[in-house]
Protein backbone atom coordinates (compact mmCIF):
# COMPACT_ATOMS: atom_id res chain seq x y z
CA UNK A 1 0.00 0.00 0.00
CA UNK A 2 1.17 3.49 -0.97
CA UNK A 3 2.79 5.65 1.95
CA UNK A 4 1.17 8.83 0.29
CA UNK A 5 3.91 10.77 1.96
CA UNK A 6 2.92 14.67 2.94
CA UNK A 7 5.56 16.69 1.11
CA UNK A 8 7.63 17.15 -2.04
CA UNK A 9 11.04 16.00 -1.25
CA UNK A 10 12.51 18.25 -3.66
CA UNK A 11 10.85 21.86 -2.84
CA UNK A 12 8.88 20.68 0.90
CA UNK A 13 5.41 22.03 -0.95
CA UNK A 14 2.66 20.35 1.08
CA UNK A 15 1.08 17.16 -0.98
CA UNK A 16 -2.25 16.05 1.19
CA UNK A 17 -3.53 12.75 0.16
CA UNK A 18 -5.84 14.06 -2.50
CA UNK A 19 -3.43 16.42 -4.37
CA UNK A 20 -3.43 16.07 -7.96
CA UNK A 21 0.35 17.04 -8.73
CA UNK A 22 1.80 14.50 -6.32
CA UNK A 23 3.83 12.44 -8.09
CA UNK A 24 5.78 9.13 -7.14
CA UNK A 25 8.56 6.87 -8.34
CA UNK A 26 8.36 3.20 -8.39
CA UNK A 27 10.25 3.58 -4.63
CA UNK A 28 7.49 5.95 -3.49
CA UNK A 29 9.69 9.01 -3.86
CA UNK A 30 7.74 11.64 -3.28
CA UNK A 31 8.16 14.89 -5.49
CA UNK A 32 5.40 17.68 -6.85
CA UNK A 33 4.85 17.94 -10.13
CA UNK A 34 7.49 20.99 -10.61
CA UNK A 35 10.36 19.60 -9.06
CA UNK A 36 9.32 15.66 -10.98
CA UNK A 37 9.52 17.49 -14.58
CA UNK A 38 11.29 20.66 -14.83
CA UNK A 39 14.00 20.58 -11.94
CA UNK A 40 14.20 16.39 -12.41
CA UNK A 41 13.50 15.74 -15.68
CA UNK A 42 11.13 12.59 -15.09
CA UNK A 43 14.19 10.86 -13.45
CA UNK A 44 13.98 10.07 -10.15
CA UNK A 45 17.17 11.53 -8.00
CA UNK A 46 17.37 8.28 -5.84
CA UNK A 47 16.61 5.46 -8.47
CA UNK A 48 17.06 6.81 -11.54
CA UNK A 49 13.53 5.70 -12.21
CA UNK A 50 10.54 8.00 -13.98
CA UNK A 51 7.55 9.49 -12.11
CA UNK A 52 3.89 8.98 -12.58
CA UNK A 53 0.69 10.76 -10.73
CA UNK A 54 0.37 9.78 -7.88
CA UNK A 55 -3.39 7.85 -7.19
CA UNK A 56 -5.63 9.14 -4.79
CA UNK A 57 -7.28 6.76 -2.11
CA UNK A 58 -10.73 6.64 -1.59
CA UNK A 59 -12.07 8.65 1.55
CA UNK A 60 -13.34 5.16 3.17
CA UNK A 61 -9.64 3.78 2.67
CA UNK A 62 -8.12 6.44 3.89
CA UNK A 63 -10.14 6.52 7.15
CA UNK A 64 -8.75 2.87 7.26
CA UNK A 65 -5.55 3.15 6.42
CA UNK A 66 -4.51 6.91 6.72
CA UNK A 67 -1.45 8.73 4.89
CA UNK A 68 1.96 9.07 6.15
CA UNK A 69 2.87 11.65 8.58
CA UNK A 70 6.43 11.47 7.99
CA UNK A 71 8.22 14.35 6.06
CA UNK A 72 11.67 13.74 3.86
CA UNK A 73 13.99 16.24 3.28
CA UNK A 74 13.51 18.55 1.06
CA UNK A 75 16.79 18.94 -0.99
CA UNK A 76 17.58 18.31 -4.97
CA UNK A 77 21.11 18.35 -5.34
CA UNK A 78 21.49 19.07 -8.80
CA UNK A 79 25.11 19.33 -9.79
CA UNK A 80 24.86 15.66 -8.58
CA UNK A 81 21.70 15.39 -10.13
CA UNK A 82 22.93 16.68 -13.43
CA UNK A 83 25.81 13.69 -13.74
CA UNK A 84 22.86 11.20 -12.61
CA UNK A 85 20.81 12.68 -15.43
CA UNK A 86 23.57 12.10 -17.69
CA UNK A 87 23.41 8.88 -17.43
CA UNK A 88 19.44 7.91 -17.77
CA UNK A 89 18.56 11.22 -20.44
CA UNK A 90 18.62 9.24 -23.47
CA UNK A 91 17.25 5.86 -22.33
CA UNK A 92 13.44 5.44 -22.20
CA UNK A 93 12.29 5.19 -18.85
CA UNK A 94 11.03 1.32 -19.50
CA UNK A 95 14.75 0.54 -20.61
CA UNK A 96 16.45 1.57 -17.86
Amino acid sequence: MLELRPSCEGCGKSLPPHATDAMICTYECTFCEVCALTVLRNVCPNCGGNFQLRPNRPKAMLAKHPASAERHEAKIDEMSHAGFFERYRATPPAAR
